[in-house]
């Protein structure tokens, strides 16, 4: 691992950087243009292979963020900063959560009859996105990145963790709901309500874009930039296919004052 991380580690990484800045429109104009969702959840459809349970996709396709990082983090140059640790720990807070305690919650969740897992397919490309990014995140942290000892006190690093604090509550919070409200369906859908849903189709989404906002803001980086932006250009239009879909099935009862995802603006 030592001998493959010093070889042509520093362009490699540059490359991976402007990959991740490229996929940003690629993903995003797609996505918003053609009305392409990935299929699942409430755009499932079929002709896309073998399904993996919910769950189990979850944890498969986001696992890189956590055995990747730990993995690489023996190796930088900054492993034993606490700033860089401190840091690092908010990605991983997230991630572990993301990749250990999500897909219990939804196992949880009665199926419904139009959701009956994730693509192969698409579980294998959040994978391989997650390989990539998990890469860019922790290398630059633990490795490329050189944070002065008082960053912690730092406007920057406060006004950034406050924002990714924010985000990830949002973010566990409506998905819970979420996941509740197909409990009370019996595996089907109802109208979400309360808090921020009373604002947007898809307050998850906002608080997962929050969340990277804060870390591009705390570290201060191209690559937290990069992940930001990439997140934004996912979930911005899935948002938008949300709200069109809760619009369709519940033409009389949900609100048309809500926003997709940015409250009174979008």
């Amino acid at each position: 691992m030592a001998l493959l991380l010093e070889w042509g580690d520093e362009a490699f990484y540059t490359y991976a950087l402007i990959s991740l800045f490229v996929f940003c429109p690629l993903t995003f104009l797609p996505l918003l243009v053609l009305r392409f969702h990935a299929p699942y959840g409430k755009h499932t459809r079929g002709g896309w292979g073998p399904l993996l349970p919910p769950s189990l996709a979850w944890f498969l396709m986001e696992s890189p963020t956590v055995w990747l990082t730990l993995l690489l983090l023996p190796f930088g140059r900054h492993r034993s900063d606490p700033v860089a640790l401190a840091l690092l720990s908010f990605y991983l807070f997230h991630y572990i959560h993301r990749t250990l305690i999500y897909p219990l919650v939804i196992r949880k969740a009665p199926a419904s009859s139009s959701s009956r897992g994730v693509p192969f397919a698409v579980a294998f490309a959040a994978f391989v996105f997650n390989l990539l990014n998990a890469y860019l995140q922790s290398r630059w942290i633990t490795h490329f990145g050189n944070y002065t000892p008082g960053w912690l006190r730092t406007p920057k690093f406060a006004a950034g963790a406050a924002v990714f604090a924010i985000g990830m509550a949002t973010n566990v919070w409506a998905d819970r709901r979420l996941v509740a409200l197909k409990r009370e369906a019996g595996g089907g859908y109802k109208v979400p309500k309360g808090g921020l849903f009373e604002l947007v189709s898809c307050p998850n989404y906002t608080g997962e874009i929050m969340e990277w906002l804060g870390w591009a803001i705390m570290t201060w980086s191209l690559a937290g930039l990069a992940f930001f932006l990439y997140t934004a250009a996912n979930l911005v239009p899935r948002a938008a296919g949300h709200h069109q879909w809760y619009l369709q099935k519940f033409p009389e009862e949900y609100p048309r004052s809500r926003k997709r995802v940015i409250p009174f603006i979008y």
